[in-house]
């Protein structure tokens, strides 16, 4: 029976034949099958999408969260990958001085994600776009020997830890015929389609997950995909969506479905997946944007209570919900106040419990914003 998905194509001869995988080009054909199971998913990731959105566009510091979600975004999707990091290794005040091979992959995948976002205002959703970003990502951390920002010109495979090229799990398309998927994905990413744009973004990062045109980095650059994708479609405004978190909790499945298309042709249980974790991510984005709110107007009600002494502690509250783990001699420096004035300021908001401290000795002290960062740490 013919797989819709694809084929298996033997490459090389002899002890050296291997079966590398080639991609039918999308729309797939027949086309996709949508029964009232999938259309009752569509509607909940798109009504939670909307809400998400509706909330984006009516909080004045929805950038403040968001710049934390794209971290840990950052964080889960780099989990996914093996990367063993918290979210406060990533939000180390000491970072630069500290940082290790887990965490550098983590702060490559923020400003990639930036450097992205920014790139989409001046370029269309194309290879080259996924070139650039991807170069960012792999940028001074391990992986930077295999091509940053280069489509791959060798066979790759995956498998398990050492596993060869026969003892693959999955051989993705060789070379030349990667070459030619990847030109027709992004033909795709920008033809009119009438499947819905959720849809759409299911097949859009499956596929690109099958091709698999970087020798590292593919999970986190298609994963960065489905966001993109998204603004790039005017669904969202801001990557407040952070789809990794599901995808790690469901990791196992999340390769089964994939892998299910390639052997079956079958992608509406995949898509069905995928739905329920744009849904699930969404609802679990928006809860939580929505109890960081309340949690800034209920503390800035407090500190508005410190009489004169209000004024620093709103501009150390302020920094907190972009650092919320500080010390005080880089947090003076970075407010340009005294050593002593943010001091005092850290000390009024011990003294009501917004900070708490969290570690080092007298001099070198670092607080934490730690109810912030337990709703953030929420399936870290």
């Amino acid at each position: 029976m013919e797989n819709r998905a694809g084929a298996f194509k033997t490459q090389l001869s002899g002890d050296m034949a291997y079966q590398s995988f080639l991609p039918s080009h999308l729309p797939p054909h027949p086309p996709i099958m949508t029964d009232d199971e999938m259309t009752q998913l569509l509607i909940q990731a798109n009504t939670w999408i909307a809400k998400l959105e509706s909330i984006s566009s009516l909080i004045p510091h929805i950038a403040l969260f968001v710049s934390m979600y794209v971290r840990k975004e950052a964080l889960m999707s780099s989990q996914i990958e093996g990367t063993q990091c918290t979210l406060e290794d990533v939000l180390d005040p000491t970072l630069e001085l500290n940082a290790n091979r887990d965490v550098a992959d983590v702060i490559n995948y923020i400003k990639a994600t930036e450097y992205a976002i920014n790139r989409l205002r001046e370029l269309p959703f194309c290879n080259r776009l996924i070139r650039e970003t991807h170069a960012v990502l792999m940028t001074g951390v391990r992986g930077q020997e295999k091509s940053p920002g280069e489509f791959r010109i060798s066979q790759n495979w995956i498998g398990g830890e050492g596993a060869s090229l026969k003892k693959a799990r999955f051989i993705p398309p060789h070379p030349d015929d990667m070459v030619v998927a990847m030109s027709d994905l992004e033909k795709y990413m920008n033809a009119p389609d009438t499947l819905d744009v959720l849809v759409r973004c299911a097949l859009i990062h499956y596929q690109f997950e099958t091709i698999h045109p970087f020798l590292d980095g593919n999970g986190c650059i298609g994963r960065l995909l489905i966001t993109l994708f998204l603004m790039e479609q005017k669904i969202l405004t801001t990557p407040a969506l952070y789809i990794s978190y599901f995808l790690k909790k469901n990791r196992m499945e999340y390769y089964d479905r994939l892998t299910l298309v390639r052997s079956k042709g079958d992608y509406e249980q995949w898509i069905k997946y995928f739905l329920k974790a744009v849904s699930e991510s969404a609802q679990d984005a928006y809860e939580n944007i929505m109890r960081l709110v309340k949690l800034h107007d209920a503390h800035v009600a407090r500190i508005n209570t410190l009489g004169r002494a209000r004024l620093t502690a709103l501009q150390l509250f302020s920094y907190l919900e972009r650092n919320p783990i500080m010390e005080i001699k880089g947090t003076a420096q970075a407010l340009q106040l005294s050593f002593n004035t943010i001091a005092g300021a850290v000390k009024r908001l011990v003294d009501i419990d917004i900070l708490v401290q969290s570690g080092g000795n007298q001099r070198g002290r670092t607080f934490s914003y730690k109810e912030y960062l337990d709703i953030l740490r929420d399936g870290t």
